[in-house]
C-alpha cells in the first residue's frame, strides 16, 4: 500500500468543484497518478474520518503554456479524482475562516 499522505497531493478548489460539492456531497483532490480508486478511497476515509460512497478518476492532459517571443512551456498531466461521501458526512477546508 502507499502512503496516505503520498496519494492525496492537495484539494482541487474551484468555482466547477465547489457547486458540484454542494450538488452531489463531492470532494475534488489532486491525486498521485499511479493511485488506484482503492487506494484514493483508503486515503479519504483514513486522514479525514469519513465515509466513501464512490470515486471517480480522470486524468487531465497537459498543457502548453505560450510565453513571449515564441517559448512555451509545458504543464505536466495530472489525475483528479472527484470522492462522493456518503450522506451525512463532509470535508470542510473553510474550517475557521472568517468572511
Amino acid at each position: 500500500m502507499k502512503d496516505l499522505y503520498q496519494v492525496i497531493r492537495r484539494p482541487v478548489v474551484t468555482e466547477k468543484s465547489e457547486r458540484l460539492g454542494a450538488k452531489e456531497n463531492s470532494v475534488v483532490f489532486e491525486v498521485l497518478r499511479q493511485a488506484t480508486k482503492h487506494d484514493i478511497q483508503r486515503a479519504v476515509e483514513k486522514i479525514f474520518n469519513v465515509k466513501v460512497k464512490r470515486v471517480r478518476t480522470l486524468r487531465m492532459a497537459k498543457k502548453r503554456r505560450h510565453i513571449q517571443r515564441g517559448y512555451a512551456l509545458k504543464k505536466p498531466s495530472w489525475k483528479k479524482a472527484v470522492v462522493t461521501l456518503a450522506e451525512g458526512h463532509r470535508i470542510d477546508f473553510y474550517e475557521g475562516v472568517k468572511a
